[in-house]
């Protein structure tokens, strides 16, 4: 697999895409094999943005690969502040092998790769969540095997989780249904791309406000109404998503048997917690698999001949 940066998840096709999940199987299935797969190598996690899941997953994945993580937060001052992003990516270039990064703006990330000799990896900006997509379709291809017979439907926000969900399901032959009020659909170029990436796996893309749209989905997955670093309470909102709540009598309505949530969630508003904690919830393993889809991703880009 010839990868040099994962910045949107488009950098992978179906094979390759299914090959790192095989590979996050076999790590998380026989984890001593992998022990030493980054020994000796250094990998700096940067983040602009709070974390739970990924600052651990991406700390603690690395640890257990016989790598050496290096966490960074704004001690620094924002990211082109106190010194240019190219200038930062030429540093860490000199001592790090590789630069996981929680940005703001995927423009950072552009600057970075286009200046760094190292890999760059998207932990999160505004547009897409690549490493949550692959954690997720991880946690499918555990439940159910083969992915590409899978109806899944994102209900909320169109936000840059529901971007990389789309275009990985897109990629994998999977149907994706966007259900969501109107004003919050997801970025219509990226639809635009899932859409065609889709045409040729053998999948669709639906986007509507209609949460009927949801009918016949194995899956139901959902994120908070409000993406991490907008300001708006989520009362203000409540009136507007209500509707689009993941809930038992939803679950029944469409068929689902797997509910899947990125978190952090608040519950009782985009999920209740009957469901959340109920027997269809996939929600603990999936932030498990985290790791495991993460470490795939490292040990792909920066020790390829180890598997």
């Amino acid at each position: 697999m010839t990868m040099t940066h994962f910045l949107t998840g488009l950098e992978l096709d179906k094979s390759q895409a299914l090959t790192l999940l095989d590979l996050a199987l076999n790590i998380k299935q026989q984890p001593q094999e992998y022990s030493q797969a980054l020994a000796g190598q250094s990998v700096v996690t940067l983040f602009e943005k709070p974390s739970l899941r990924t600052r651990l997953s991406f700390d603690i994945g690395i640890n257990k690969l016989g790598g050496h993580a290096v966490y960074l937060d704004q001690q620094n001052g924002a990211m082109g502040n106190r010194e240019s992003v190219q200038d930062f990516a030429l540093n860490i270039s000199t001592w790090a092998d590789c630069l996981v990064a929680r940005v703001n703006q995927h423009s950072t990330l552009k600057t970075l790769s286009e200046n760094a000799s190292i890999p760059i990896v998207n932990s999160l900006c505004d547009l897409y969540h690549p490493c949550q997509a692959l954690a997720d379709f991880l946690t499918l291809k555990e439940v159910y095997g083969d992915v590409s017979q899978l109806k899944l439907a994102f209900i909320g926000a169109g936000n840059n989780v529901t971007h990389s969900l789309m275009l990985l399901a897109a990629t994998l032959g999977t149907d994706f249904v966007v259900v969501c009020p109107k004003g919050y659909s997801p970025d219509a170029q990226i639809v635009k791309q899932a859409e065609q990436i889709a045409a040729v796996n053998g999948a669709s893309v639906l986007i509507s406000d209609r949460v009927e749209a949801a009918a016949g989905s194995n899956v139901l997955y959902a994120d908070t109404w409000v993406s991490m670093g907008d300001s708006t309470p989520l009362e203000q909102v409540k009136q507007t998503f209500m509707p689009y709540q993941i809930n038992k009598a939803l679950v029944e309505q469409t068929g689902a048997n797997s509910v899947l949530h990125c978190q952090p969630a608040h519950r009782e508003y985009e999920i209740t917690s009957e469901v959340m904690d109920g027997k269809y919830s996939k929600i603990i393993q999936q932030a498990e698999n985290r790791m495991h889809a993460q470490n795939a991703l490292l040990v792909s880009l920066l020790n390829p001949n180890y598997v």
